[in-house]
């Protein structure tokens, strides 16, 4: 393999890395206009396994956007990306599949108790995301995301705690 091959793609893997974060950062951000661009022509996501739902890119964040209003504090962190890239023969092809880890700590409201802390309750779950990605014009864009929810924990009033 080349130098000029191994650095397009070390600059693929650095370009994918961003367009997770991307992903992650538009969820915790409320920024769905950042989702949807996030996504190829035709893309889809899957969030059945959390209790969502399945379809086209721009269905499902309208239905986020109005999901994760019961959530106005969320944090996702993405990390154990194992990442590989389509191989033709030695040179790097359009498409990628990753896979990775994610926990996500969400709070309910943003109530407080007087000290600046939230009595909210809390709502964390954790589980493994599946990326299709593909390169398009315009970069690496997603053609799919599937959730696959292992684990979720509520504490507080809604735990009967």
């Amino acid at each position: 393999m080349t130098q000029r091959v191994d650095l397009g793609t070390v600059l693929d893997r650095l370009a994918i890395d961003e367009l997770i974060t991307g992903y992650a950062a538009a969820v915790d951000d409320g920024d769905w206009t950042a989702y949807r661009a996030l996504f190829a022509a035709g893309g889809r996501a899957d969030y059945r396994a959390s209790g969502g739902i399945e379809g086209p890119a721009e269905e499902v964040a309208q239905w986020l956007a109005e999901t994760m209003r019961l959530f106005p504090v969320r944090q996702h962190l993405i990390a154990n990306r194992l990442l590989t890239l389509q191989d033709l023969g030695g040179y790097p092809g359009d498409r990628a599949e990753l896979r990775a880890d994610y926990l996500n700590p969400m709070c309910f409201g943003a109530t407080g108790d007087g000290d600046g802390r939230s009595t909210a309750p809390d709502f964390e779950s954790g589980g493994r995301y599946a990326f299709s990605l593909v390169r398009a014009d315009a970069g690496w864009r997603l053609q799919s995301v599937t959730v696959h929810e292992k684990w979720r924990r509520v504490s507080g009033a809604l735990a009967g705690a």
